[in-house]
């Protein structure tokens, strides 16, 4: 009987501990997700008329796929940013314009979703629309990819200026046959927005807001982005026309990780 007992004794520990750790992980996946500070804001709430185009909620990215951390096609930022914005929209407006975001707030687990992606050098998907002429190896090396983004302390956003009446922007459909995104505006893959020279995240010399090569319309609408912008605050980040930062930023230190959802603002928000 004392082996019996011995035995029924041990069995007993071991499911007790068994059910310890499942106890444990099941806490672990019930663990809250972070919530943005107070401050942060859905644009929407602040103006509805600013198009929204959230492409990293999207398969047509440079990853090829919906961005981690993108729980909805949401623009969240810091209230001031989202306030210095409904006022550049509302100069925009009776020019027969409206701004177009394509991303505002990003956490830091899409952020490392793009580094993974960038470490995977198998994954060539989307090169010859978002990266034709560089070598997937340099990624790094040549800034377009970091561990890091300003997007993640909520000041920075992408986003262009669109012709007023919008006209709807088609579907990207995985697999379709891609362009690259320096293409004339009437061969890349349509986008309802004025002409900028270059598609949105294309990752190219072109992409510079100032390139001497970007001329005529094209340089006069990048110019309308960035001194309407510029004039309210905001920084252009010289690589891409579509980059702006507002100063003096809330969390200029600070590289927040909740997902981009409704539910992860305060409530009265």
């Amino acid at each position: 009987m004392t082996r019996l007992t011995t035995a029924v004794r041990g069995l007993v520990t071991a499911l007790a501990a068994l059910l310890a750790v499942s106890a444990a992980s099941a806490t672990a996946t019930a663990a809250p997700e972070p919530k943005a500070p107070e401050d942060f804001v859905a644009l929407r709430s602040v103006d509805r008329t600013i198009i929204q185009e959230i492409r990293y909620f999207t398969p047509h990215n440079f990853v090829g796929e919906r961005v981690d951390g993108y729980r909805e096609p949401l623009c969240i930022l810091t209230r001031p940013a989202a306030e210095a914005l409904h006022e550049a929209q509302r100069q925009l407006l009776p020019q027969g314009y409206s701004l177009k975001v394509y991303d505002c707030y990003r956490p830091q687990r899409a952020v490392d979703h793009f580094v993974r992606w960038a470490e995977d050098l198998d994954d060539q998907s989307m090169k010859d629309e978002f990266y034709p002429n560089v070598d997937k190896t340099r990624l790094f090396e040549d800034g377009y990819i970091a561990e890091k983004s300003g997007h993640s302390r909520g000041s920075t956003m992408d986003l262009t200026i669109v012709k007023l009446p919008a006209k709807p922007t088609r579907p990207y459909v995985p697999g379709e046959p891609l362009v690259p995104c320096f293409a004339p505006q009437s061969e890349r893959f349509p986008d309802n927005s004025v002409d900028m020279g270059t598609g949105y995240d294309c990752f190219d010399t072109l992409s510079h807001t100032l390139d001497p090569r970007i001329q005529g319309q094209q340089r006069a609408n990048r110019l309308l982005l960035k001194d309407t912008l510029e004039n309210l605050g905001f920084v252009n980040l010289a690589e891409e026309w579509w980059h702006f930062t507002f100063k003096p930023e809330a969390y200029p230190d600070t590289y927040f990780d909740f997902p981009v959802s409704a539910r992860s603002l305060v409530m009265s928000h």
